[in-house]
């Protein structure tokens, strides 16, 4: 972490990105020291609620993250800055967001967990926007000028007061992860699940930690074996709820191609699940996007697949999406870096969290998801160097047919065939 003081002394002038934390309260006019190569700008985690009308003066600003502050509005000070792609508001208190204030330039936007009732219709001038994260608030509509963002591939609606998805926004040429649970127009499951104590587990490691909670190895005495153990947080994530991820879960029924929920928590305040242990030899099968690829995966260095490989995985999670969408639930977050594969490439799709269920347009939602299947087989064979193989070219042009921007020519799971 870098400090103001080291601002004041000159230890930090050049830099291009700069991060303080220290209860700020005020902007430091220090920052502008940095006003010719400062890129990323993070002042998460402060006591800011306003920030200076000549933000332009940062010419090469990119990024900017203001998470965990006290604004209540969307700050109008960043019209001019025409580098600036990435801007985020996270978990501040954010009531007001007005028109015509960002660059056209933005492409991911973060306003996660604030209090948000309505969006500008100026939204709809945003054709670069790709990323739009908004989970948490209280809109009770969207914009119909939104349809115009032709390029938007993922949207978090989750937690809101939604009483409907836009069928447009379904028919964005480029939408492929969607997640709305916790609105009044998703859809709630009527529920059973066998159930555990707390006390019947013994916690081993902690396996893996995520926006929504602890995965932990635990002993279960009643079943006389290891288990795994998901702990979720209360509070509301990128995703939404974690109430809803738990939901989700226990919906999802036994398929080869998921992690068997066994129980539920019983009795206690906290949200748990008791599943299926994994392997270890199974690992994630690709990363997470980073700030440079926005909405696709990264992948290891060096990383290639086979086409056999390419095609196993193709088969197995069309045939678990076919399982998914017959219950009228939506993953939500169909990536790589959410799937588990090991070296006999048996594959589990993972992470619930961004899941919902629809209610109507059913045929619509799961194109949806069809294209976010499209762009894991894309990503998929361009880490593939047999190109003249006779299952890599068929690959290819079924995920050519899933990405088709026309949503009513891509298919249903249901129709993809190998």
């Amino acid at each position: 972490m870098q400090t103001l003081d080291q601002l004041r002394r000159g230890d930090l002038d050049g830099v291009s990105h700069l991060k303080l934390s220290e209860n700020l309260s005020i902007f430091p006019q220090e920052i502008y020291r940095l006003s010719e190569t400062l890129e990323v700008l993070d002042l998460s985690f402060n006591a800011l609620s306003s920030l200076p009308s000549d933000m332009s003066r940062f010419k090469k600003l990119k990024i900017a993250f203001f998470s965990n502050n006290l604004f209540t509005e969307v700050p109008p000070v960043f019209k001019e800055c025409k580098e600036l792609y990435m801007l985020g508001f996270k978990a501040n208190k954010i009531e007001r967001f007005g028109e015509d204030i960002l660059p056209l330039s933005v492409s991911w936007l973060i306003l996660t967990d604030n209090k948000l009732p309505s969006l500008p219709q100026s939204m709809g001038k945003l054709d670069k926007l790709q990323k739009f994260a908004v989970a948490g608030n209280k809109l009770q509509s969207l914009p119909s000028e939104m349809k115009n963002c032709e390029n938007l591939e993922l949207i978090r609606l989750s937690a809101n007061e939604l009483n409907e998805i836009p069928l447009w926004l379904l028919e964005l040429p480029r939408l492929s992860w969607l997640a709305f649970s916790g609105n009044p127009c998703a859809k709630v499951e009527g529920l059973s699940l066998a159930e555990m104590a707390y006390d019947d587990l013994e916690m081993k490691e902690l396996l893996g930690e995520g926006a929504s909670g602890e995965i932990y190895k635990a002993y279960s005495a009643s079943l006389d074996e290891d288990i795994a153990f998901k702990l979720f947080k209360g509070a509301v994530t990128s995703d939404g709820y974690a109430k809803d991820e738990m939901n989700a879960y226990m919906s999802t029924g036994e398929h080869k191609n998921l992690i068997k929920v066994i129980a539920k928590l019983e009795g206690d305040d906290r949200l748990g699940l008791i599943l299926e242990l994994i392997p270890k030899n199974y690992e994630n099968l690709g990363l997470p996007p980073s700030l440079q690829t926005c909405t696709r995966d990264t992948f290891k260095e060096d990383q290639e697949f086979s086409p056999k490989t390419i095609m196993t995985l193709a088969k197995d999670m069309a045939s678990v999406a076919q399982h998914l969408h017959a219950k009228g639930l939506m993953h939500g977050d169909f990536y790589a870096h959410n799937i588990l594969i090991n070296e006999d490439d048996k594959s589990y799709l993972g992470d619930f969290g961004a899941a919902s269920f629809y209610k109507e347009n059913e045929e619509a939602y799961e194109r949806v998801e069809v294209r976010a299947y499209g762009c894991l087989l894309e990503d998929l064979l361009n880490l593939c160097s047999d190109t003249k193989d006779e299952q890599y070219l068929s690959l290819k042009a079924l995920s050519s047919r899933c990405i088709n921007e026309d949503t009513s020519k891509r298919p249903l799971f249901k129709e993809i065939s190998f």
